[in-house]
């Protein structure tokens, strides 16, 4: 599973991120003299006659300078607006950014917030998680985790496992939102229960370590034996060190409990 969210991670940032992407929006089809036309001429009449994918397209040109035109932020805010205005989630989501990180426009958070706010709305993933730790911050809002949680879970709904671990890292790390042990151990559960094998691992270093949640050695060993049989093989050596604590009836235990999980598919092993 994470081979196969590495490559898609991978042909993602080749095919959405890269020049050769950008070809399908800035520029028109190749010629017969094999030369191309840079698609400002057909978009920017569109967008005057207020076409919302063509003022988004031709706000990306001037945003992104992939192509054709030098960046421009004030003209990309231009038609960015109109674009967001009609009710463009990408156009929403890119204008956001421009006011989280003053590009182009004086740095106002409660703007960010605002257009953020409709483009998560629509279901943007990506929205939905820089909403998420806009409240986590109290940034442009009042600071408040319950709404950040609701955008994450949100987010992730849409993500893969490997995000929720992500996130749960985000919160034990205390990296852009307040270190929370007990949103770490939410966010990684749900990555363990999607197979996640790292997230197995940390899972149980969070039982073994008591933090966020009850000290438990079988909890422990159990995550730590399920994160080594599925690849995680430095889970092998701590789960050794873990069993050094245990009586033998707690690592039998342990070891029925790893068998029981993985033939439920990870789901509610700790119940």
């Amino acid at each position: 599973m994470r081979l196969f969210i590495k490559i898609f991670a991978v042909l993602s940032m080749v095919l959405f991120t890269s020049p050769s992407w950008a070809v399908f929006v800035c520029f028109t089809p190749v010629t017969s003299e094999g030369s191309r036309t840079p698609n400002l001429d057909k978009w920017t009449p569109l967008a005057e006659q207020g076409d919302a994918i063509a003022q988004y397209n031709l706000g990306h040109l001037y945003y992104s300078n992939w192509c054709g035109p030098k960046k421009d932020y004030k003209v990309a805010k231009k038609w960015l607006t109109l674009a967001a205005k009609q009710g463009h989630a990408s156009a929403q989501h890119s204008l956001a950014k421009m006011y989280r990180d003053g590009l182009g426009v004086p740095q106002n958070y409660k703007v960010a917030v605002k257009w953020f706010t409709m483009a998560a709305e629509q279901g943007r993933a990506s929205a939905q998680h820089s909403l998420g730790l806009l409240y986590a911050n109290g940034k442009g809002v009042p600071q408040d985790d319950t709404i950040a949680d609701k955008w994450f879970t949100l987010s992730s709904k849409r993500g893969s496992a490997e995000k929720k671990y992500d996130i749960g890292r985000m919160y034990h790390d205390g990296a852009g939102v307040p270190k929370n042990y007990e949103a770490t151990i939410k966010w990684y559960t749900m990555a363990a229960e999607q197979g996640y094998a790292e997230a197995q691992y940390y899972l149980g270093a969070m039982y073994g370590s008591g933090k966020g949640i009850p000290q438990n050695y079988v909890y422990a060993h159990m995550w730590m034996n399920i994160a080594a049989s599925n690849g995680y093989l430095f889970a092998i050596q701590i789960r050794e060190n873990v069993s050094k604590k245990m009586t033998a009836k707690q690592i039998a235990v342990a070891q029925d409990l790893a068998s029981t999980c993985d033939e439920n598919d990870y789901k509610n092993c700790t119940r």
